[in-house]
């Protein structure tokens, strides 16, 4: 029993365990959703949870207490990642994010492009124009750690970097584009909310109850005002202390991060995953991948991802805007752009949030599928044929340059 407890533990704290996860996860609700045992995953994904306190009530089936509940935590963590590496991480000077900050920009721009390109005249189709511009921390930094000490850190960190401006954009698109109808009480009270978020920061209270249940009043008034709710996660955690000095590593900001983590990737993301990843194949045949929505998805992110990202990489650097990143080639920043074509997680609950049909839902899972996979694939081949095989192979390279 020791001896799997410690296998599960040394498991947990690979890099690319939680994208092990997310994979089982999808596969299981493919299976399952396609099997005998279908209604049964309609109907726990439809099971009605209902939390009244006095005249509020939130009643919402299962699925959407994941999407808007349970991805407010995901959007939480992101939003902990993101203010550490702005303030004292890969973006935190104009030279360490200029390359990854331009990059995810032309990795965002293309793939809504080609999405538009195939969609074009459609107006209900081309509401998932943001689907294939998000990329998925989780699974893109889960394949390439299985390269392990082959990947060159300064490519880890160019993907880490590109994969959470890529969020912060798909937070603002979220945000902007896909709001339904505005409750001003509802985000007046949400401002509030916010209000006594940066207050607690500025008086210097580092204690995280306080910081959670205005986050939670808050994540409750940004749900009824029509703003997706996850945004409550990323506005929370923005205002989460991080210290200064010697102090940063046993911040608020730091402890969080470090104790959510394992939640997030080995609970919530996976939950996600096995409610919304689970396309229906029931009626359909190849040609249904070249309908409009699903082509658009799936080339925008195989297409547009490399395209965009490695485009805008290359140009970026011959302009002067920006330097590649030492011992890095060329080739190895394609195969990471083609990395960035795996949009799982976050294109998914784009794509749930665009679309109401379920018909429509499922070509976006089936685009999201099937980009991602020839996405993942084609960039491991090219990384695994660029990348050198062992350290001193690396070493042995740095020597022979000029």
């Amino acid at each position: 029993m020791t001896a799997l407890a410690a296998r599960i533990k040394e498991f947990m704290q690979l890099e690319s365990a939680g994208g092990y996860l997310l994979v089982a996860a999808a596969a299981v609700a493919l299976i399952a959703n396609n099997s005998p045992m279908g209604p049964l995953y309609d109907a726990f994904l439809n099971t009605p949870v209902s939390i009244r306190v006095g005249a509020l009530e939130i009643a919402k089936p299962l699925l959407l207490w994941i999407n808007d509940g349970l991805m407010a935590i995901f959007f939480f963590l992101v939003g902990l990642e993101i203010k550490r590496e702005v303030l004292t991480g890969e973006l935190s000077s104009r030279d360490k994010a200029a390359l990854p900050a331009i990059a995810a920009v032309g990795g965002m721009a293309a793939p809504a492009v080609v999405f538009a390109f195939v969609n074009w005249g459609d107006a209900d189709a081309m509401r998932g124009w943001a689907v294939p511009a998000a990329t998925d921390i989780a699974f893109a930094l889960g394949a390439l750690a299985l390269f392990g000490a082959r990947v060159p850190v300064a490519l880890k960190i160019f993907l880490l970097a590109l994969a959470i401006i890529d969020d912060l954009g798909a937070i603002v698109v979220i945000a902007v584009f896909y709001a339904g109808e505005l409750s001003v009480a509802a985000l007046l009270l949400a401002g509030l909310g916010l209000a006594g978020l940066v207050l607690l920061n500025r008086l210097g209270v580092r204690h995280i109850t306080p910081y959670a249940l205005v986050g939670l009043f808050m994540w409750v008034c940004v749900l009824k005002s029509g703003v997706h709710a996850t945004l409550a996660g990323v506005l929370t955690a923005i205002a989460i202390p991080i210290g200064s000095g010697i102090d940063k590593e046993a911040s608020p900001l730091h402890e969080l991060e470090h104790g959510l983590h394992p939640w997030v990737a080995f609970g919530v993301l996976p939950l996600f995953a096995f409610a919304n990843a689970g396309v229906s194949f029931e009626g359909l045949s190849p040609a249904d991948l070249l309908a409009p929505i699903p082509l658009g998805v799936a080339l925008g992110l195989f297409i547009g991802k490399q395209i965009g990202v490695f485009g805008a990489s290359y140009l970026a650097v011959r302009l002067g805007l920006a330097e590649r990143p030492v011992g890095v080639s060329w080739g190895q920043i394609y195969g990471a752009a083609c990395l960035s074509g795996i949009g799982f997680t976050m294109s998914l609950f784009i794509g749930s949030l665009a679309y109401e049909q379920p018909a429509d839902i499922n070509a976006v899972r089936l685009g999201v599928l099937f980009g991602s996979l020839a996405s993942a694939g084609l960039g491991m081949l090219v990384l695994n044929a660029l990348l050198p095989r062992t350290a001193s192979d690396e070493a042995a390279r740095s020597a022979a340059a000029p």
